[in-house]
């Protein structure tokens, strides 16, 4: 429930982006000057929702790293974050795609690399329930390592941008380094006798 409040607490910012009129039909305009740091209210949108989907894809794959350092584990925590991490993304892409047109989406390698991210986080999204968990059994778990590739390509993505990307390599390079199974068993190890010792 945290998660989820969590990830629904930005787009009343991006709502207030943006104005719909029903009267007409649906008429979606943008409120102008609701940017800032001297970005249009588009780059603005573009920002908030790029940022936000890379937050969740990094804090998803900070959690297994966090469960191997203090033995905790919930997977319906991870669930839901990476429900949200595929929320934003298909959200930043449709912002993108309103704004620029589709076929701009092929123009530049950076965007090719969002758009390859976004088809593979799809898939993973329709199956992030407890019913695929049960129809796909174990490779459920291998359609979900696919993660890895969308995180990757959505580096990529912010890198030609020139965004501040390098935090989130730091972290998620650290994050496989936890997962390599000599330093997964040391820490372990390292846990379970300090557990021992008390």
């Amino acid at each position: 429930m945290i998660v989820a409040i969590l990830a629904v607490l930005p787009l009343f910012i991006l709502a207030k982006m943006i104005t719909i009129d029903l009267q007409n039909g649906l008429a979606i305009s943008l409120v102008e000057n609701k940017g800032s740091e001297g970005k249009s209210t588009l780059e603005m949108l573009y920002h908030i929702s790029g940022e936000f989907a890379i937050r969740w894809m990094t804090a998803v794959l900070t959690c297994t790293p966090f469960f191997i350092i203090f033995g905790v584990s919930n997977l319906f925590v991870r669930q839901a974050m990476g429900i949200a991490a595929a929320v934003w993304s298909i959200l930043h892409f449709v912002i993108f795609v309103c704004a620029e047109g589709f076929l701009e989406t092929f123009t530049e390698l950076n965007y090719i690399a969002g758009f390859v991210a976004v088809l593979i986080l799809i898939p993973l999204l329709l199956t992030s329930n407890r019913k695929a968990m049960k129809a796909l059994r174990s490779k459920w778990k291998k359609l979900q390592t696919f993660s890895y590739a969308a995180i990757t390509l959505s580096l990529i993505h912010i890198v030609l941008l020139e965004k501040t990307w390098l935090i989130y390599a730091i972290i998620l390079i650290l994050g496989f380094v936890i997962r390599i199974p000599a330093i997964k068993t040391r820490i372990v190890d390292f846990r379970l006798s300090r557990v021992h010792l008390k």
